[in-house]
């Protein structure tokens, strides 16, 4: 995804710039923590609509395995996902200030690269999984690359009118959730069970084609949360919040005390306060808390040789890649066209879930790490680089 998140930067500001491949990295890794239980719930990506993913309750029952499964939903839930979208605006405008030194007019040739992207979301939503994010990246892209050629008032009322438009949404959805009578917890669709646990792979393609609009709802229910973090993105890229500079890190240290310092304890009463706050959390608060990370991962960086940077920085280069494989694995793992591990152990707790995670991620860690020592970039960032290649 280095292409798509850096979106055509020039290789010379893409390398003064290493703290995006660690963020990005992060990011990539980050949001398989949440999906990860989707591949392994009964229904799998039906279930998501269903209620089904609801998390356990650690005051009710504070046994180890519930508490640490509650404590790594919450520290995903939402953030990285938030954290890759805020990137994705990050290499808008590398791509916006490469085009503007080349004098090359705006958005140009970039139409070309969105519609390009939004078919392999479209590829990726159809074969390997439901709940893709590059579809709707592709959309928002279109409007955020018109607003670059735009004066920064424009930009600034169009990311507080999204804000707003999209927290009021948020905001009366949650009040629905509170105004419902509670209808307990929901048992999984069983054909979906049966589709994801016995069914071919075609039959999933089918399905998926099937509950196309149902199954797409999340892009266009946080379209205004897209757009406000693609713009959140293109204002810390101009604030220098990626460079290594004193000023960079002052803004680095600022994000991580207000995002984390506000956004944790705000996501954790979400998070205790039940499954009527989800969408509260995860809509959000979690934005909030991304930015909190960038700040730390940055800060981090910043002070300490942190181990395990430059295996993420591997896994930020080769991001698209590393998305699709990390489902595609995660596909031939848990359902029944492979393995079928969400059926066989499920019900056993989540330890083996959570061990999911941690393997498919060494395994992309270690696989992108081998590629980039005889290859420049990833094998879909390749491709993607040749399809737009200016001939």
């Amino acid at each position: 995804m280095a292409d798509t998140l850096l979106a055509g930067a020039d290789r010379t500001t893409a390398a003064r710039l290493p703290l995006l491949d660690v963020l990005r990295g992060a990011a990539v890794l980050g949001t398989l923590m949440t999906n990860v239980w989707i591949f392994a719930s009964p229904g799998s990506e039906w279930s998501v609509l269903q209620g089904g993913l609801t998390s356990p309750d650690p005051v009710a029952d504070p046994s180890a395995a519930t508490v640490a499964e509650s404590v790594f939903r919450f520290l995903a839930d939402g953030k990285f996902l938030s954290l890759l979208t805020i990137l994705f605006g990050v290499g808008l405008a590398i791509q916006y200030d490469s085009a503007a030194r080349r004098g090359e007019p705006w958005p140009g040739r970039y139409p070309r690269r969105a519609a390009f992207l939004f078919l392999e979301g479209t590829v990726h939503f159809l074969l390997v999984f439901a709940w893709d994010v590059l579809m709707g990246y592709a959309v928002t892209a279109l409007l955020v690359a018109w607003l670059l050629a735009r004066s920064e008032r424009v930009r600034r009322i169009a990311l507080w009118t999204a804000s707003g438009l999209h927290l009021a949404l948020v905001g009366l959805v949650t009040l629905g959730a509170l105004a419902k009578p509670d209808s307990g917890p929901k048992a999984p669709d069983p054909e979906a069970v049966r589709l994801y646990a016995h069914g071919g792979w075609a039959d999933q393609i089918a399905f998926r084609l099937d509950h196309f609009a149902a199954l797409r709802i999340e892009p266009v229910f946080s379209f205004g949360l897209l757009v406000s973090l693609f713009l959140l993105g293109v204002r810390l890229h101009r604030a220098g919040a990626f460079t290594p500079t004193a000023a960079g890190r002052r803004v680095r240290v600022r994000m991580a005390a207000w995002g984390l310092g506000l956004g944790l304890p705000l996501g954790a009463a979400a998070t205790l306060g039940g499954q009527d706050f989800f969408v509260l959390g995860r809509y959000g608060i979690a934005p909030l808390i991304a930015v909190g990370y960038i700040g730390l991962i940055g800060t981090a960086l910043d002070r300490f040789a942190v181990p395990g940077a430059k295996a993420l920085g591997s896994v930020g280069r080769t991001a698209l890649s590393c998305y699709v494989a990390q489902n595609l694995l995660c596909v031939l793992l848990c359902y029944g066209i492979g393995l079928g591990l969400a059926e066989s152990l499920g019900g056993s707790g989540p330890w083996w879930v959570m061990g999911l995670w941690a393997t498919v991620s060494l395994a992309l860690v270690a696989g992108s790490g081998l590629w980039l020592r005889r290859f420049e970039r990833g094998p879909l960032e390749s491709v993607q680089g040749w399809a737009l290649r200016r001939r």
